[in-house]
Order: structure tokens, then sequence, then C-alpha cells
């Protein structure tokens, strides 16, 4: 499918990948009719899905029977009133009627919000009344039911609930449905008919400084991620892809359904409970998976594990995002699996943005170079662009390309749109420096830049050397004021099972920094918690430790 939307599909460097790469976007373009669709025309018995679970279940669906749900799917939705912009949020962790109902989405031109099965009653109340949500599909889960049934009173849009494989007072059984609705649907003619600019995807952001806000994507979004799994995580035709994402985050959109089935790869589903590497590896094995993305935690955890009995010949190629790559975890996975790890950048709000592309090097720790239709910089507080080793703010400039894929705003809220997009430059909010190889190195989100003594002191760093340190499980830098050096460094550590708290134990950690980094870096400040605050995606909250801390100094304060 790849030569339908590009001119040239190879190129012979990274040089020639960016001079030379463009994307041609048809005038209308719907995903679930001219890709998933065109495949199960083209080749029905062609595999799309491969689906299993952790209880020995499992599932392989082709691009003919994929038309087939979704067609279905769609019938279900327009016969309870679903029709064009209409939003439905999607509880679905990673059932694989989650495809056949984002599929029957788009081919209604309606608006699917995928959500996690970890909200509360109070984010659904919030997710409801933002967007108008008028439909729920969830997963059978009793505590996912309840919070959506608490729900109710306070979201008066919230007009129709389903549920997977079940009978329920007041919800209507997904599954069954399905079964009956017709799988005769047509494109939507006319005024019915989707436009490339019309929302097919909205995002609720993890909200790790504030509420949630809401990022608008189009129907051309989908043709964006062929950056992404083609010449990121490098798909090849015929190939078995697997991203470890529950559906409810972007990043399953990222690696579970456009760019892999647009680079002629099936898509891989692991639909687990709980977390378990080496159940994670055997089933890589079992299933023949070729290639691999996942965030860092979850290559910290597989290279504990003894890789000895388990055939992974067919496991050729591994990518990592979600935050910078520790060095230690890249060599110990290349000593394990003799594969690179080729890290990756972007944002709910665009594509893969910068990233380790398969003709460069790649440096541990480094999130590569720009993509290709993204004009990128790095810039301090007056728009120059930083010099070598200098950090600054990444930037999309947007005045002369917008890239394909990127968010159209947040939305209904024109004002934070402008705060973060204006005059043609787009503000990722993450800091981050250049090398004289123009490889970017993250640094930090904006806010979380520690200014000490008159040095600027990026998180990441400093968190990457504690995390080198047997007791060290999990850890989040923060700045904690001081009347004499401006800030000083904090270090709020969670340990491994094998240590617990002490003064001994804090001046090690200390000095372990100190050797590991220059030595203004070391946090002055330590303190041992069970856990950190967390978003509902997993992303920690240093903002919640900043202003518990600011709390806990105006209290002091005589």
């Amino acid at each position: 499918m790849l030569d339908t939307f590009l001119p040239r599909t190879r190129f012979d460097s990274y040089d020639d990948f960016v001079e030379n790469f463009t994307i041609t976007v048809p005038e209308s373009f719907n995903y679930a009719y001219d890709v998933a669709d065109e495949i199960a025309r083209r080749e029905p018995d062609r595999v799309a899905l491969i689906w299993c679970d952790d209880k020995g279940n499992e599932a392989v669906f082709t691009f003919g029977q994929l038309k087939r749900y979704s067609d279905k799917a769609a019938s279900f939705f327009r016969s309870v009133g679903i029709g064009k912009g209409d939003p439905v949020m999607l509880i679905l962790k990673r059932r694989y009627e989650f495809w056949f109902c984002l599929l029957g989405l788009h081919k209604l031109g309606a608006v699917a919000i995928p959500a996690t099965h970890l909200l509360t009653a109070k984010d659904i109340v919030y997710r409801c009344n933002a967007a108008d949500i008028r439909m729920v599909v969830a997963v059978n889960d009793p505590e996912v039911i309840l919070h959506v049934e608490e729900s109710l009173e306070k979201s008066p849009t919230l007009r129709c609930k389903a549920v997977l494989h079940a009978d329920r007072e007041g919800w209507l059984n997904f599954s069954a449905e399905l079964e009956r609705a017709s799988a005769d649907f047509r494109r939507p003619t006319g005024e019915e008919r989707e436009c490339n600019d019309d929302i097919s995807l909205l995002y609720f952001t993890s909200g790790t400084t504030g509420m949630p806000k809401m990022v608008r994507h189009d129907f051309v979004y989908p043709l964006g991620h062929i950056l992404t799994a083609r010449y990121w995580q490098n798909v090849q035709d015929g190939g078995i892809h697997l991203t470890i994402a529950d559906t409810g985050w972007a990043k399953a959109v990222w690696g579970k359904i456009y760019g892999q089935w647009l680079s002629g790869g099936a898509v891989f589903v692991y639909d687990y409970d709980k977390f378990t590497p080496k159940n994670l590896l055997e089933v890589i094995a079992r299933y023949g998976v070729t290639t691999f993305c996942a965030p860092p935690t979850i290559y910290r955890f597989l290279i504990k594990e003894d890789f000895s009995g388990l055939d992974l010949s067919r496991l050729k190629y591994c990518v990592i995002a979600g935050e910078p790559l520790n060095p230690e975890v890249y060599n110990q996975f290349l000593k394990k699996t003799g594969i690179r790890l080729m890290e990756g950048y972007g944002q709910t709000e665009c594509t893969l943005a910068i990233a380790t592309y398969p003709w460069m090097e790649p440096k541990p720790g480094s999130m590569g170079k720009p993509s290709p239709m993204y004009d990128m910089d790095i810039v301090n507080e007056e728009l120059r662009s930083c010099e070598v080793g200098e950090e600054g703010q990444i930037i999309i400039r947007t005045d002369r390309k917008k890239p394909v894929g990127m968010f159209s705003g947040y939305h209904r809220d024109p004002d934070m749109t402008r705060r973060v997009w204006h005059d043609g430059i787009y503000y990722t909010g993450d800091m981050a420096w250049r090398d004289e190889d123009g490889y970017y190195w993250f640094v930090g989100r904006s806010d979380d830049v520690i200014k000490s003594s008159g040095y600027r002191i990026g998180p990441f760093e400093v968190e990457s050397a504690l995390l080198e340190h047997p007791a060290v499980m999990e850890c989040a830098i923060t700045a904690v004021p001081d009347e004499i050096r401006g800030q000083i460094v904090k270090a709020t550590v969670v340990l491994t099972r094998e240590y617990a708290p002490s003064d001994d134990l804090v001046e090690e950690l200390q000095e372990h920094v100190r050797k590991l980094t220059a030595p203004y870096k070391y946090p002055r400040i330590i303190e041992f918690l069970p856990e950190l605050p967390k978003t509902i995606s997993g992303k920690i909250r240093r903002v919640e430790i900043r202003e518990k801390d600011k709390g806990e100094a105006e209290g002091a304060t005589p």
C-alpha cells in the first residue's frame, strides 16, 4: 500500500530520506475504506491481526474478516443513532473488538475517543462533558462498568452504553448486537461523507500539570504514521509487529494499526492483566514477532530475564520510546539479543518527530534526528537557534509546511492552542540539546528543568544515574527552592526490595550521582517513598511532588 501514498519508498541514507520523502494526500481520505478495505479487496486472506491473551485464548483475523466486522460495527453504531461527528468513547483495554469499533467509527465519519480502563467516575464525567460524548463501548470489567454507571447522573450527553460479551440492565450487549448487525455497509455520500479536515480521533492527554487537554486529529492523521511504522519501527511486508500499549493511549495507534498495515505487516496484540517479562518473551518467540516497540521500563525488566531456550531468531528490529533510554539498558539488550535499540520521540499532538532511523548509528540516550516533513529546531528564550551543546526548547516550525499527521489544535480550547502554537511555531514544551552530529538529546519538560547556582540541570540525567544503582527501582528529580542557590536538586526514590531507607544509603546514592555526573548535579535532598505519584497513564507527576514540597515549606514558615 505504501506506493499508493509515497512517490518514493526506498532511500539510501538519512540525508536522502529527509530530502526526498513526501506523502501524497488524497483529496478525500478515510483509512478504513482506502487502506483496510482496499487490502481486503486485493488480498482478503492476508492476516491483519493476531491476538492472544494471558489465559491461553487466541484469535487471528484476516483483512476480509476485518472488513466484515467493521462494516457490522458501523451498521450497529448507526442503528443506535451514531453518525458523522458523533463522539464515542472506547474503553476496551487490549480486546480485539477495539479494531472493529475504530474502523467502524471511521466508516461513519464519527469521532473515536480511545480511553484507558483506569478512568474513575470523575474522569469519565470530565471527558463526557468536555467532548459531549454520546456513547461508551466498554470491556466487561466490573470496575469499568461501575465507574461508567456512577458517571451517568453528571453526564447528560451520554445516551447509549454497550459492553462486550454480557447482558446487563441498561447496557447493550455489543457482541450480540455485532453478530445481528448488517455486514452490508456502504460508504456515505453527500453531507454524510467525511472530509480530510473532519475530526476522526480525540485523545485526552494524561494531564501531568493540569486537567487533560483534548488533542484533535483529522482523517489524514493515519498517513503520518508511515514514518512511525515503516521507517522507524522498520515494519516489513509480511512481518508481525508488536507494540506494548493499551488501546486507551495514543501509542496504540502509533503501533497497532495505521502505519503497520500500510507497511504490509500484521499487528500482534498480547492482552494481559499483569505484566510478566518471562511471559512476554515466550509470546514473542512463540508467535514469531519480527519487530517490537516498548517503553524503557519494559526493556529494563526484559534484560533481567534468562533468554536461553527462547527462539528469538525471527525478532529482527526493536525500538524504544516514552522516555529517554538509559545506556546500560541498551548495552544489556544488545548483549543478549544482538539487536540495537533505536529511539524515537513524538507527542500525542504529532506523529514521530525525531528518531534514530535505520541508516543512522544509534547513540544510546539520544532521540535521534528530526523526521522528514518536520522543520524542527532547538531555540532559546529569544527564539535563537541554540549552538551545539546548548539547551533549549524543541519547536516545530509550521509556517512553511505542516507535517502530515500533526494535530489540528486542542478541541474547544483555542486559547490553549494559541499558547503553544502561534506565529507559525509549535512549542513542544520539551527541552533538549543537539550534538555536533545533529542528534537531539532530551533534557526534560520545560517546567522540570532545575536552575541551581547558575547551572541548568535536566532531571533525566540525574534520574538515569540513580537508576544505575541497584537500590533504586524508580525515582523522580525535582527542584526545591533554596535561598543561596536558587534551587537545589531533590530525588524522590522508590527502593528495590533488597534495600531500606537509611542515612548511609542517602550518602551512598549522592556519591553515586557525583561519580556519574557533574558534582553540582547530585541530589542534596533524598526522600524515600513506597511509590511515586503518577497519572493514569503511568507518567510521573513531578508537579505533585513540587506542590507537596511547596506546601510543606509554607507550613513550616513562622
